[in-house]
């Protein structure tokens, strides 16, 4: 603790009480760097470099408490020790209940009693600090794992045989979450519709607006409601529940037939899906790509029809998954390059998905930048 070397702010406008502080850290052999201000304005110019502060109560541009409370007002304001000539009880009382560390009266205190009581201050604080630092923490993660169920629910396909696998693998060069959801509903029909989605941007905001697109997707869905129009609507609910001008979101939405030998999907400014039998990629019919959600005011998607052959799979993505670097490569890697993956790995067996996802990573240099979700739709014949 001796050996440590600790930044002191002296706020004094008396060089004679200044010159007795200075006196008495020598005397501890205190290992300081000291500086002064004179007055409270300078001391709020100094203060930023500065791991602790010893405060004069009278200042010529403050007096009393005030001092004190500006001080403390500050971002990341340091450890503060009131050092005063004033032997007030009560006033200490107040300091120490306003935020000071401790109330010193000058000419009460020597060199050791100093030192002690500013190394207490200044590891207090840092105990303060990481204390605040695990509760962000903390209730960080709790608001993630509430945002994360909103996003990535349950898929409602109770009585359905429509196999069903989702994946989900958030951005690892940040701590924000991202807008990507999926969800998947079977209906009495033997239909079962799938949404896949992006919200653009991260953070806390976004996922809470992929979570009421989300929501409201499924509402629609089980009301019935054709695509076209579920489209719509969610489109208005974006404009009216987004935090700002400009967020948009794409969106794959797909409507497999009850007797899973057809399917129908949109496209609201999203990445196609890949359709897949057996080891081969299967070209499907082009669809037109849509604006996102959000962008033009009464747009209509409209879909396309697609023939599933026995065996088909149906593989929907965000486009955090072909958005990977490539090694000694500029460009992302891009859908081409994802489906020669994906062939690869189809002819190594039929657990490709995780393969797939661990191979694009690997090319990426480790996690992926930006958040990546997956919803894989198999043929259950």
């Amino acid at each position: 603790m001796r050996t440590r070397t600790v930044r002191v702010l002296l706020v004094e406008d008396d060089d004679g009480d200044a010159l007795l502080v200075e006196a008495l850290l020598e005397e501890a052999r205190a290992p300081f760097i000291l500086s002064r201000a004179r007055s409270l304005a300078e001391a709020e110019r100094l203060l930023s470099d500065a791991e602790c502060v010893l405060l004069d109560l009278g200042l010529p541009d403050a007096h009393g408490l005030d001092s004190l409370h500006r001080l403390l007002s500050k971002p990341d304001a340091p450890a503060i020790l009131v050092l005063t000539g004033l032997d007030d009880e009560r006033e200490g009382i107040d300091a120490v209940s306003a935020g000071a560390e401790d109330y010193l009266i000058k000419g009460q205190v020597d060199g050791e009693l100093l030192l002690r009581g500013v190394r207490y201050a200044v590891e207090r604080r840092r105990a303060d600090d990481a204390q605040f630092q695990l509760r962000e923490a903390k209730l960080l993660a709790a608001e993630r794992s509430r945002l994360e169920r909103g996003l990535l629910p349950p898929p409602l396909l109770q009585g359905s045989d429509l196999d069903l696998e989702v994946r989900y693998q958030p951005g690892g060069q940040r701590m924000l979450l991202g807008g990507d959801f999926y969800d998947a509903v079977g209906l009495p029909d033997g239909s079962v519709h799938a949404i896949i989605g992006d919200v653009c941007g991260h953070g806390p905001d976004e996922a809470a607006l992929g979570v009421c697109l989300r929501i409201a997707w499924r509402a629609l869905v089980l009301a019935g409601e054709p695509p076209e129009k579920v489209l719509r609507t969610l489109d208005q609910v974006l404009v009216a529940e987004r935090h700002g001008e400009g967020i948009f979101t794409t969106a794959c939405v797909v409507t497999v037939a009850p007797d899973r030998r057809s399917a129908r999907y949109f496209l609201a400014g999203h990445p196609e899906p890949l359709l897949v039998v057996g080891q081969q990629i299967v070209d499907l019919p082009k669809c037109k790509v849509g604006v996102p959600l959000g962008v033009l005011p009464d747009y209509a998607w409209t879909g396309v029809d697609v023939p599933l052959p026995p065996g088909w799979q149906l593989v929907c993505f965000t486009d955090g998954l072909i958005e990977g670097r490539v090694p000694g490569d500029t460009d992302r890697l891009g859908v081409e390059r994802l489906c020669e993956i994906l062939r690869d790995q189809l002819r190594r067996g039929p657990d490709w998905l995780d393969p797939l996802i661990a191979e694009v990573t690997k090319l990426n240099g480790g996690e992926l930048d930006d958040d990546m979700a997956v919803l894989l739709l198999k043929d259950p014949a």
